[in-house]
């Protein structure tokens, strides 16, 4: 065909500082993944240095989160319409200011109020990365942009624990807020300086279908986040579910009647879309609860510091290292699909080795299932994002970006939901009723509750442990069902993209 293009014209058409602007990419992602880490950690510093109460933290966690899944995809539109770099310049700007504001607050108001501003920023950042990434890199080199990208973020998913942890022994909670500022700052100045402006063609707003998608999302989120303490359809969360299911459903017959829709739902027509969204949901569902199950398992089953319990993910970091560099080769050679459906077949094999561990099986078989993990986890994820984002014109990146971003964040919750709802009541179905006369309410709600309503006991110390243990081994089989069942989706529905995206390329080509 006369329209494939020679390697000689691809190499003269590449933006030549298209490594830098990776670079700028990573910062701006970075900046979001140590302040969502590093803060779990600052969280019992925190709430007792402010006299925050058990409600009053909650909010300083979720407000963050349901701004930015509420956003995300109005911010993407906002990104393709008025300019990506632009947009992701500007949530820098809000999510720095908020940062540093945050060092000066004296109340959990206060800190509520920086959360939901550096949500607004995070928003805004997020989808105009991955945007930014798919227009700048072409399909011969994306793979090992996307492998590069997601190596960052998963050393900062490892590494931001344990800087956390050495900040609050050293100074106090407000440093876990101001390290945002020097990265954010760096992140400016390069985005200034080396990043091109890109956009989609104009075309008029679509503010129903903003506040359709804002209202449906947010609702979805704190449906989701409040299944433990209140129930999935009782009270107060069957009103909120309702008004998720009337806000996302109103959004979808919007989109479909609107002439010019804020988000392409064609897109779900396209089966490397299609199958790569849901594969990626069932998978955050897998792992949502991984680090809050296996965080606690280190600090209060192997007696771990924060810090140590920080390093103890190092085995997962450095295998997913290998991962991302090993996945962009075969993704060359032998197409996205098979290698998704290896790599989660590796992370589901991972969650049935930590079935097996019990109150005494120490940090051997935990690493050994951490590297597995790892490894899984960078041949298919990246894979999974490439093949998904490949199918996206150009002139939708940022809502494309941001629907893949929604789509996650929503499994992510859900899995932490789902997850951590199925291991405390295992917890407390496994605690005997009267384990302690006067605590054995506080001792059955959580091993840490059990263990501070001790006092020294060894009898219920153990007790306590073999019954979390036994049910994170429940907890973890949930997560290799539904990881092996997003591989198999991969499988069945994604085409081998070798030759597919190359030809969805072409023909955007020709349209263009």
């Amino acid at each position: 065909m006369g329209s494939r293009s020679h390697p000689e014209t691809l190499t003269e058409t590449r933006n030549p500082r298209r490594w830098w602007i990776l670079v700028v990419l990573c910062l701006s992602s970075l900046v979001l993944v140590v302040d969502s880490m590093a803060l779990t950690v600052a969280v019992p510093s925190m709430t007792e240095s402010l006299g925050a109460s058990a409600q009053d933290t909650q909010w300083i966690l979720d407000s963050y989160i349901l701004v930015f899944a509420g956003l995300l995809l109005t911010s993407g539109s906002l990104g393709d319409r008025f300019g990506r770099r632009k947009v992701m310049l500007i949530g820098l700007v809000l999510f720095g200011a908020a940062s540093l504001a945050a060092t000066f607050c004296t109340n959990p108001g206060e800190v509520i109020a920086v959360r939901v501003a550096m949500g607004v920023g995070g928003a805004l950042i997020m989808p105009s990365t991955l945007s930014i990434l798919i227009t700048v890199f072409d399909a011969e080199e994306r793979g090992k942009a996307m492998a590069a990208w997601g190596s960052v973020s998963m050393l900062a998913l490892v590494g931001s624990p344990v800087l956390g942890g050495v900040l609050i022994d050293h100074f106090s909670w407000h440093s876990i807020f101001f390290l945002n500022v020097p990265v954010v700052a760096l992140a400016l100045v390069a985005g200034v300086t080396l990043m091109p402006e890109s956009k989609g063609p104009w075309q008029k707003p679509d503010p129903l279908g903003a506040v359709l998608s804002a209202v449906g999302m947010t609702a979805l989120i704190w449906w989701i986040i409040e299944i433990p303490q209140h129930g999935a359809f009782a009270g107060r969360g069957l009103v909120t579910l309702a008004v998720a299911v009337a806000g996302l459903a109103g959004f979808v017959v919007w989109e479909n009647v609107t002439p010019t829709p804020m988000v392409p739902l064609v897109l779900f027509k396209h089966r490397n879309f299609s199958g790569g969204s849901l594969s990626l949901t069932l998978v955050q569902i897998g792992n949502g609860g991984l680090l809050l199950v296996l965080t606690q398992y280190l600090q209060f089953v192997l007696g771990y510091s924060p810090v140590k319990a920080g390093l103890a993910f190092v085995p997962l970091a450095v295998t997913a290292l290998v991962g991302n560099a090993a996945g962009a080769k075969f993704t060359a050679r032998y197409g996205h699909r098979y290698l998704i459906l290896a790599g989660m077949l590796v992370m589901a094999s991972s969650f049935v080795l930590l079935t097996t561990v019990t109150a005494n099986t120490g940090f051997a078989v935990p690493a050994v299932a951490l590297g597995l993990l790892g490894l899984g986890a960078g041949l298919a994820m990246p894979a999974a994002v490439g093949a998904l984002m490949g199918t996206i014109p150009e002139d939708k990146a940022g809502v494309g970006s941001a629907l893949n971003d929604t789509i996650q964040q929503a499994g992510t919750a859900l899995g932490i939901a789902i997850l951590g709802s199925l291991l405390s009541s295992g917890f407390a179905d496994e605690m005997p009723s009267g384990t302690s006369s006067g605590t054995s309410d506080e001792a059955r709600h959580s091993i840490g509750g059990a263990l501070a309503a001790a006092h020294g006991d060894a009898g219920l110390i153990r007790t306590a442990r073999e019954a979390f243990t036994h049910s994170m081994s429940t907890t973890f089989m949930v997560s290799a069902v539904g990881v092996v069942a997003a591989g198999v989706l991969a499988a069945v529905v994604m085409r081998d993209s070798v030759s597919g995206d190359q030809e969805v390329l072409e023909e955007r080509e020709l349209a263009a």
